[in-house]
């Protein structure tokens, strides 16, 4: 029997979603903006274009802790995993500024990751409350707000480190601070899960569980490696930073209207066609973008953007579905262990790179966009909710 409560089946209170999307925002941005600042930070602290890999794959690695996050989320139920991410989350990107180490960026970027894991899972659990029947629309909302503030984020920490330096990053860290008494009454309050729920069935679960982690661990590949890479590639080849760190925000930005669009289309005609039609887009324009050259590389990367980032409400709700009786851990799963997972991959990447150029490592990102598509024909449909 699938986990519900009253909140569930209350009408959609779209104040409370516009302020969860913004807290996403805050959370997403300062977690998010090391690509747009990374050249910088290879040349301030001497260090190799092979270690970039190393140095995204430490911001990442604790997302893989939301699978954990996600079963203590649902057990104990309330909102202030959230607040404590976003927090978290914020105060590592300002300490970002004040490195002066290798070893210290590492654990500063850790610091962020683990944070991330905390805000995620209970907050993707808690929004559906907030969108009546359509869980897919409500979702696409929350996550135009983390895409909006990956993609803004960059440009905006560029900017910074480019007029003032690396050591004023901590004003990114402002709005966080204000907005976080008001996160604790926006955020949804979950319940307790209880001794007599209904079990995680695991035996029935394992199957599609294990192929949707596969699909978005090759997803998150490859935007993770676009958005590490395309800059270094860009800045390497003689181009500002702050035209680099633009790239990633017209993927990012672009991708809202992905995630918007996606979520609502799976209201209408289901999740998994969406996924296997988008992921395929997905890999003909990367191969395009490796191909084009001149203004056609913001429109590749723009239609890129959309068919991309339209996968990743799709696959929360799948997980969601897969894990009726934990949401959040379905949520952990789909998001936090693919992208830990696919962490590993970019730590693999930077030594690619430094041998063969910021280039092949989209062209291995490539590859495993086009094995996703087979791993997302053999993921469930649900049935959609009633209107």
């Amino acid at each position: 029997m699938a986990f519900t409560t009253t909140a569930d089946r209350a009408g959609p209170q779209p104040n409370r979603l516009a302020g969860m999307s913004w807290a996403h925002f805050l959370n997403d941005g300062a977690a998010n903006y090391l690509p747009g600042v990374l050249p910088v930070i290879l040349v301030s602290l001497n260090l190799s274009v092979a270690l970039a890999g190393t140095i995204m794959a430490a911001l990442l690695m604790g997302q893989a802790l939301q699978p954990l996050v996600g079963l203590l989320a649902d057990r104990v139920g309330g909102r202030i995993m959230i607040a404590g991410g976003l927090a978290g989350s914020s105060l590592g990107g300002a300490l970002v500024g004040f490195v002066s180490g290798f070893w210290s960026l590492l654990a500063v970027l850790a610091l962020i990751g683990i944070a991330n894991s905390f805000f995620h899972p209970q907050a993707l659990a808690g929004i559906r409350q907030l969108g009546g029947d359509r869980p897919g629309m409500t979702l696409s909302i929350f996550m135009v707000g983390g895409e909006v503030g990956r993609g803004v984020w960059p440009a905006i920490a560029s900017w910074v480190v480019v007029q003032w330096g690396l050591g004023y990053l901590w004003i990114l860290a402002l709005p966080a601070l204000l907005t976080l008494p008001l996160l604790l009454q926006w955020a949804p309050k979950l319940p307790a899960r209880t001794t007599n729920a209904t079990p995680i069935a695991w035996r029935q679960h394992a199957g599609p569980v294990s192929r949707l982690v596969a699909f978005s661990t090759l997803r998150s590949l490859m935007i993770f490696t676009i958005v590490t890479f395309v800059p270094l590639m860009w800045t390497q080849a003689g181009g500002s930073l702050t035209t680099g760190a633009s790239f990633i925000t017209v993927l990012l930005l672009a991708g809202v209207i992905g995630n918007v669009g996606g979520g609502h289309l799976s209201d209408k005609v289901g999740r998994r066609p969406l996924l296997i039609a988008a992921m395929s887009l997905s890999a003909v324009m990367l191969t395009a973008f490796l191909l084009a050259s001149g203004g056609w590389l913001w429109i590749v990367l723009g239609i890129l953007g959309i068919s991309l980032f339209a996968t990743l409400p799709l696959g929360v709700l799948i997980a969601q579905d897969i894990l009726p009786e934990n949401r959040s851990l379905g949520s952990g799963l789909a998001l936090g262990l693919s992208n830990g997972l696919a962490a590993l991959g970019i730590m693999a990447l930077g030594p690619v790179a430094a041998l063969w150029g910021p280039a092949a490592p989209l062209w291995v990102a490539l590859i495993g966009g086009i094995i996703s598509v087979p791993l997302a024909m053999g993921l469930p449909e649900h049935a959609q909710p009633r209107r």
